[in-house]
């Protein structure tokens, strides 16, 4: 007898948990010769209240990490995804119809940006924080702090570059985040959520919906419990609106980025999404 393949079924990623969609919806991903690669649950307001959910529960454990060791977590997060090397050049090669050639150069730089991320974990707020120079016997110390629960809409046109573009440098500070991930390339997303459930990463720091970011993306720029909104990934999307409704309940917001060189790595996507803590404390007057 010929053998029948087992074909995996891609689901979201929330609170460290694979469920599917609470409204059972699912949508059929295409290669890029429109040949049925699988199906991807298809995520509701429901589930990204889930998933904002388990990001709070989340966020306060991982803000209190050390930042020597998030650096370490990020970097384990590299160190799975190159021993997983082979399976995400396919999965590109067959969603993107890139040549092997392209797919393992993608690849090769999202490992590359974990660990360029990972290297910063602690020491971007020697560069970020300041020594204020004050009249008087004080020390007044800045210090950048996580702003909390960061909501994304990941690049629609990568499937692994682009999202891991994005949530690195959010988790860096000691941020938790609800990414939806890109609708037409969604299976290196939930790849990668696998190598996150089994490196070090808590549960709830990263959050994984797929769909349709015009369903979700309302929602969660409404969301009175997430801090700040990233739309590198909106472009097509009325995302005016979405920064009408996240001002509604004073988000930060970054806008969305167009090209090649969306979401490059840059210190700047790191302090995006941090508050600035200014202590002031007493001199020794002996």
């Amino acid at each position: 007898m010929s053998r029948l393949a087992v074909p995996k079924t891609y689901k979201l990623y929330i609170g460290g948990a694979f469920p599917r969609s609470e409204s059972g919806r699912t949508y059929e991903v295409l290669s890029a010769d429109g040949a049925f690669l699988a199906n991807a649950a298809k995520a509701s307001r429901k589930d990204a209240r889930d998933a904002v959910v388990a990001a709070r529960a989340a966020v306060g454990g991982w803000a209190g990490a050390t930042a020597y060791n998030r650096g370490q977590v990020l970097y384990r997060i590299a160190e799975l995804l190159e021993g997983r090397r082979a399976q995400f050049v396919a999965e590109i090669e067959e969603a993107e119809g890139a040549t092997r050639a392209a797919a393992s150069a993608q690849v090769d730089e999202a490992i590359d940006r974990w660990v360029w991320y990972a290297g910063w974990a602690d020491k971007f707020a020697q560069v970020a924080g300041n020594a204020n120079p004050v009249a008087g016997p004080y020390f007044n110390i800045s210090v950048p702090e996580p702003t909390g629960v960061v909501a994304i809409v990941a690049p629609q046109q990568s499937s692994l570059l682009g999202f891991v573009s994005v949530v690195a440098p959010a988790l860096v500070a000691g941020n938790a985040v609800v990414v939806v991930a890109s609708e037409r390339f969604p299976l290196s997303a939930i790849s990668l959520s696998e190598v996150l459930a089994t490196s070090d990463v808590p549960k709830g720091v990263v959050n994984v919906l797929t769909g349709s970011p015009a369903e979700i993306a309302p929602w969660l720029a409404s969301h009175a419990d997430v801090n700040a909104l990233d739309l590198v990934g909106a472009g097509d999307l009325d995302w005016i609106d979405l920064e009408i409704a996240a001002a509604d309940t004073l988000k930060r917001v970054l806008r969305p980025e167009q090209g090649p060189d969306a979401a490059a790595p840059a210190l700047g996507r790191i302090s995006a999404f941090t508050e600035t803590k200014t202590v002031w404390h007493t001199k020794s007057m002996k």
